[in-house]
């Protein structure tokens, strides 16, 4: 790629991700119990979307991590698909409060700002936050105690990250992001660590040997599978209107891993 091509690329995939009015109309029809709710992270308050399935029984719950454009209405769709598998779905604005006047994601606009912010988000606040949102979630009346975390893109890379902090979860499911590079931090995983990659990702994909040398000699379970023809971003560009086969049929096997994996949990 010519260096003054780059900028020019980032930014139409900034956009394509931004442009989630098919993700929006999906969310206004859902039958689903959609709602917000601010979850107490020391002195900050995490605002949160959460879906609940219609079933019978007490569900799984999963926590799920926005990508670096922040809670869109793209991963908020993602909390209602898992609701309408039969899972609790909640997914935290990792920006809460960071914005000018207090705000989150909608308060920093779209573009570059929400990507710096996030770039920039303590990691330990990261942590902090999760382990929040994971306590509040576990004690929910219609949970069953058991919580996944999965995220995508930057949020893959914190879920991968969250594993290694929290002996909680009962899976990681990493959506094309990379691992930790500490063994140390490796040794503290419990849960087993799922890995989504598309082919044609070559940035994220360089990562994987590393991480599977590390988890190996740490005697953990990573699986990661290469999803053929798939972009990074997959699961998003492949549920859009304007999807390409490669990304689609990635995304469709994808989600039935995924839920497949939520449900033997």
């Amino acid at each position: 790629m010519k260096p003054f091509l780059a900028p020019l690329v980032l930014l139409a995939l900034a956009a394509t991700a931004a442009a989630q009015d098919w993700a929006k109309e999906r969310l206004e029809k859902t039958p689903r119990h959609l709602e917000w709710v601010k979850v107490k992270s020391g002195d900050r308050e995490v605002n949160c979307s959460i879906a609940f399935p219609e079933v019978k029984e007490k569900a799984t719950a999963v926590i799920v991590i926005h990508e670096i454009f922040g809670l869109t209405d793209w991963v908020r769709g993602v909390t209602d698909q898992l609701a309408e598998a039969g899972f609790i779905a909640i997914a935290p604005d990792l920006l809460s409060g960071m914005a000018p006047g207090g705000g989150g994601t909608p308060e920093f606009g779209a573009g570059d700002a929400v990507r710096k912010a996030i770039q920039t988000l303590p990691p330990d606040q990261v942590t902090a936050d999760l382990n929040a949102v994971l306590k509040h979630v576990t004690k929910l009346p219609a949970a069953n105690g058991k919580v996944a975390i999965g995220g995508f893109c930057w949020g893959g890379t914190q879920a991968f990250r969250f594993a290694t902090n929290n002996q909680e979860i009962g899976a990681a499911f990493v959506f094309y992001g990379s691992g930790p590079e500490d063994a140390a931090e490796l040794e503290r995983i419990k849960a087993p660590v799922y890995g989504f990659y598309g082919e044609n990702d070559a940035r994220i994909n360089a990562t994987i040997p590393k991480s599977t040398e590390l988890m190996k000699a740490a005697g953990k379970t990573y699986d990661p599978v290469i999803y053929t023809g798939a972009g990074h971003g997959f699961m998003r560009a492949g549920e859009a209107p304007d999807a390409n086969e490669p990304n689609k049929k990635a995304r469709v096997d994808g989600w039935q891993r995924w839920t497949d994996l939520l449900k033997k949990l």
